[in-house]
């Protein structure tokens, strides 16, 4: 069993229902590898009255026996409970048990009927009991039709939901090496991200050209065919998502340069990226000082580091790897491996506002762009003080010019303050480098400039 790090938050949230007098259902889901079964079998250790029923790709009936064979050995007397869903689920509720349906998808791809039936008992049975029924799942558009979109059977029923993410930075560390320098830990991150799937599974004691290289680059590599096994499992026809996925890692980022780069029609492409935003692999950003759902300067970017990687320099490339053996990380990935995690960096450094101004009280955080124009770190603060930053993830020491260019692109953000008073600007400077002698001699005169390396931005 992979090890099981941190989600603190969903434990407490999913024991306060179990300890609950009130009937509850739950539904947890989240795309593959994020760990959903380990958090269910972790969070009813120690608990009496559990039942976990991982259901299979398998016909109505087995999945049935199955299911009896598993709840009989902690309640002996469901062999005498007619065999059928409706029956053995209200019998094992109202017995205050705790049942959980994992892969619940599969039970509904054999039998459409479940989820009705789930309603039906819900409905007329279970109000007066205290048992709680938990349905898991990793193909996220079946769960929403089961369970969450306002059509579904279940709709409106559930108590609890818990929408499963990757793991965020401090919690991935636990999986580093305590040897890891702060530049190793980005790089890492910046490269598998939070899945715990992915980060137990790799050997992290390794340099990271041989970790790269054995885990991705490898034909036989443990992540080499990731990412196309989890959108195969989600996706009928998938030629046309990786098109699309590849297209935004090389940098398409905006719906006409998606279309453009697959060459399909610019109207047509919303069908696919709302799809893949559903699925968690894709989001679309906007600038922070514009409402999502009215913006259209939208920008895409893949969610998940590893498929970021996978689609930038692995799919379509395994015979050129395979022709350059051991000189393929450092003939292709590492010049580019500093940019590549660049964006990552960002989404550290604007985590990292709250902790390096503790004085301020963010309303937003995220970038801001515009034209030729864009500011990687930007927040807004209830006493009217706006905070940009530029990062800098180069080999090379920060200088003047990336000061200058800041305080030249932060003059195009438009933002009223919710408070009266002009608004007031501090800047901060983020470095993986340091900075040269002019950029620190501008920081230690001016009470609005602060520099930042690697130690303050993961500092606890």
């Amino acid at each position: 069993m992979e090890r099981f790090v941190d989600r603190e938050v969903e434990l407490s949230r999913l024991r306060e229902c179990y300890s609950s007098d009130n009937p509850e259902l739950i539904v947890i889901f989240g795309r593959r590898r994020l760990g959903k079964t380990q958090l269910v079998q972790h969070s009813l250790e120690g608990r009496d009255g559990a039942i976990i029923y991982q259901a299979t790709q398998t016909t109505p009936q087995v999945q049935l026996d199955e299911f009896v064979d598993i709840a009989s050995n902690a309640f002996h007397e469901i062999e005498h409970v007619k065999q059928s869903w409706e029956s053995l689920l209200g019998y094992l509720i109202e017995q205050g048990g705790i049942v959980v349906l994992d892969e619940f998808p599969y039970l509904i791809d054999a039998d459409k009927s479940i989820p009705s039936v789930i309603q039906r008992l819900w409905d007329q049975h279970l109000q007066n009991t205290s048992g709680t029924l938990v349905l898991v799942g990793s193909s996220i558009s079946m769960m929403e039709e089961a369970t969450l979109l306002g059509n579904s059977p279940l709709y409106g029923r559930f108590t609890e939901k818990i929408d499963l993410r990757q793991l965020g930075f401090r919690a991935a560390q636990e999986f580093f090496p305590e040897s890891y320098t702060p530049e190793d830990r980005i790089f890492s991150w910046g490269v598998f991200g939070g899945i715990p799937y992915y980060l137990d599974g790799i050997d992290l004691d390794h340099d990271l050209k041989t970790v790269i290289s054995e885990s991705l680059l490898s034909q036989r590599g443990y992540l080499h065919n990731e990412p196309e096994y989890v959108l195969r499992t989600e996706l009928t026809e998938p030629n046309r998502y990786f098109a699309i996925l590849k297209a935004i890692a090389a940098g398409n980022t905006t719906s006409n340069e998606i279309a453009q780069m697959v060459g399909i029609d610019g109207k047509q492409i919303s069908t696919y990226t709302q799809k893949l935003e559903r699925l968690r692999l894709i989001e679309r950003e906007v600038p922070l000082t514009e409402e999502k759902a009215r913006s259209r300067r939208g920008r895409y970017r893949i969610l998940d580091p590893l498929f970021r990687f996978w689609f930038r320099f692995v799919y379509g490339n395994e015979d050129r790897y395979e022709r350059l053996e051991n000189e393929a990380y450092e003939a292709v990935i590492e010049p580019e491996l500093a940019d590549f995690v660049s964006p990552q960096f960002e989404v550290l450094c604007q985590d990292a506002l709250p902790r390096l101004y503790p004085n301020k009280i963010f309303l937003d955080i995220g970038r801001w762009w515009y034209k030729s124009h864009e500011v990687d770190v930007v927040g807004f603060t209830t006493d009217g003080t706006m905070v940009v930053g530029e990062c800098k993830f180069t080999n090379a020491p920060l200088d003047y010019g990336a000061l200058a260019s800041l305080e030249e692109h932060t003059e195009k953000v438009r933002w009223t303050p919710d408070i009266n008073g002009d608004v007031n600007v501090e800047y901060a400077l983020f470095t993986r480098s340091g900075a040269t002698r002019s950029v620190q001699e501008a920081v230690a005169e001016r009470d609005d400039l602060r520099l930042f390396g690697l130690e303050d931005i993961l500092s606890k």
